[in-house]
């Protein structure tokens, strides 16, 4: 697997404002100078089956769960210019858009320094469809936006992670991310209340979208469908972990997507039909 590593405030960037680590830029000297500018990759992740976990802090939120990550993932490349008021603008494979995942965990990491930011994703898969995007995008402009800064890894992926956790659009996806191959989250979060656990190998994975997108978000503030995925994914976990294989990770995965109702008929008999030539399962979340 591949491993590299002027804006309105949504109502989750409002939440976060100001809770960044950035110190060494409010103290930074010259604010004349030139551009600044850095490139990051983050890789994409599918989660096999998660237990979503909250706490106030949102480095002890996450998810318990297990999931494989991608080769395919997003490029950021972040410039940063002085400016009187501070500005991110996100633009998607050239695009402007509001990815208010992303404009978070920058955010976090300016602080209320006044830069101009523009931050160019390059988005090698499909938003919402279990693919991580939203965290992968968070997570390579927070790494871009980091070098930049003179900022430490941990800060980028403790930006991503809190942003991804504020605004609903993953729980374990920037762990997993910025962690690589294929995890078995034990407990949520990240380090040192977050642990992950590896298992061995290295695989070739046909991804497939066989039907509309599925908002993360809509699943997370359903709190009956949640209910269900806690009761289905701790099963999961605990056989998995009697069992750590890849071959058990898509059983558990296929059993948790039925188990929970998440499975359409659609995607179900691609499954079906996919399992004739290797193992299958649903991303989650997404068709």
């Amino acid at each position: 697997m591949d491993y590299r590593q002027g804006t309105k405030s949504s109502s989750c960037e409002r939440k976060e404002r100001g809770t960044g680590r950035i110190n060494s830029i409010n103290n930074h000297r010259g604010r004349e100078t030139m551009r600044k500018g850095a490139v990051a990759f983050s890789p994409g992740h599918i989660s096999g089956f998660f237990d979503p976990y909250y706490d106030r802090d949102p480095k002890k939120s996450g998810s318990r769960g297990a999931g494989i990550t991608l080769s395919l993932g997003v490029t950021a490349k972040v410039t940063v210019l002085p400016a009187k008021k501070q500005r991110i603008d996100v633009f998607i494979n050239d695009k402007p858009t509001d990815a208010p995942t992303t404009k978070l965990a920058v955010m976090q990491l300016l602080k209320n320094t006044p830069f101009a930011v523009k931050v160019q994703l390059e988005q090698e898969l499909p938003l919402s469809q279990g693919f991580g995007m939203s965290g992968a995008g968070a997570l390579s402009a927070a790494l871009a936006t980091a070098k930049v800064c003179g900022l430490k890894k941990t800060d980028a992926v403790e930006a991503a992670h809190a942003a991804e956790v504020t605004c609903k659009t993953g729980l374990g996806d920037v762990v997993a991310e910025s962690f690589g191959g294929i995890e078995i989250r034990r407990s949520p979060g990240l380090p040192p209340w977050g642990t992950v656990e590896h298992i061995p190998g290295n695989y070739e994975l046909v991804l497939c979208v066989t039907g509309k997108k599925l908002p993360t978000s809509a699943i997370l503030n359903d709190p009956t469908l949640l209910q269900r995925i806690r009761n289905a994914a701790r099963s999961c976990l605990t056989e998995l972990l009697e069992k750590p294989s890849v071959e058990n990770l898509f059983t558990l995965s296929y059993r948790f997507a039925k188990d929970t109702g998440l499975v359409t008929k659609q995607v179900d008999e691609a499954i079906k039909a996919a399992s004739n030539h290797g193992m299958a399962s649903m991303c989650m979340l997404g068709n």
